[in-house]
């Protein structure tokens, strides 16, 4: 839930230095920023938007958030880690998709596209994920995957 309280009261915290042009009005930038961060998709943010006349693409929201920085990429300390991976077909192409999440925010510590499911890969995908987060005391959970197990 801290992201949720991060996003109660005034939009006062957010910061919109990174802005070079004013097609948007700061107050519905920030508003779009919240949304998202809120949990709304790209899409529902833009149709929430438009409810104030303002046409922008979803790749515009998405730049407002990359340059607004507000994700925290590192220095997670979770109690759990939930791991695990899915096929992603894309064309004739397999894929696995590997994330760590930690299961108490929904937060998504760690993810990762590769192209096959082995555990030199998972060995690798685990190496990153201690680079990013301190996950040294943190208890993993996992399925029976064998590559998953290391």
């Amino acid at each position: 839930m801290p992201e949720i309280a991060r996003l109660s009261g005034g939009s006062g915290w957010l910061e919109l230095d990174f802005v070079e042009r004013e097609r948007t009005p700061r107050r519905l930038m920030k508003l779009g920023i919240r949304l998202h961060l809120a949990g709304l998709s790209l899409s529902n943010t833009v149709s929430e938007l438009e409810k104030f006349g303002v046409q922008r693409s979803r790749k515009a929201v998405h730049d407002w958030i990359q340059k607004a920085d507000l994700q925290p990429t590192s220095g997670a300390c979770p109690n759990h880690v939930a791991l695990d991976e899915t096929v992603i077909r894309i064309n004739d192409e397999q894929f696995w998709l590997y994330t760590a999440v930690e299961p108490e925010t929904n937060r998504i510590l760690h993810s990762r596209l590769l192209p096959a499911r082995t555990t030199a890969l998972t060995e690798r995908f685990l190496r990153e994920l201690k680079q990013k987060h301190d996950v040294a005391e943190s208890l993993f959970l996992v399925d029976g995957a064998p590559w998953l197990q290391t």
